[in-house]
């Protein structure tokens, strides 16, 4: 058993467009921020304050292809993975970012077209079958 744990699931929306990067011998990145938000009620004021934490989000590979393939800005999902550091020095000072690089994903909503694709099949043939019960058949039963 390890001693020790990195991992982050996170549920919340794009808040932009995956930003792909192609390298030679075919592996990708996907880069994305997604968004948490946390509410709450002030006990003094009575008003309801929300606050938005952005997280970066980083895939690879398979993973990126199919996120930038089937995701877009306000999209809702579920990431899974290892938070990751990374620092440089740009002018002079260091920089730090912190990343969910991500195993596993769920997509919890997706682009509008897929979306219709899959919900107006099934109700255009639900009341195309409702229609039909009427008319007489050939079946000897």
């Amino acid at each position: 058993m390890a001693n020790s744990l990195n991992k982050a699931m996170l549920i919340g929306h794009l808040g932009d467009a995956v930003k792909m990067h192609y390298f030679e011998g075919g592996n990708s990145l996907g880069r994305f921020p997604v968004a948490t938000n946390e509410s709450y009620t002030n006990k003094q004021t009575g008003e309801k304050i929300t606050t938005t934490e952005w997280h970066n989000v980083v895939v690879r590979n398979k993973l990126a292809e199919i996120c930038e393939k089937y995701l877009s800005k306000g999209d809702r999902v579920y990431v899974e993975g290892r938070i990751k550091t990374r620092q440089w020095e740009q002018d002079g000072v260091k920089r730090y970012s912190t990343e969910i690089h991500a195993v596993d994903m769920t997509f919890l909503t997706i682009k509008n077209e897929l979306k219709d694709t899959a919900v107006v099949k099934p109700n255009t043939t639900a009341q195309t079958n409702e229609s039909t019960p009427n008319e007489e058949d050939d079946l000897p039963f």
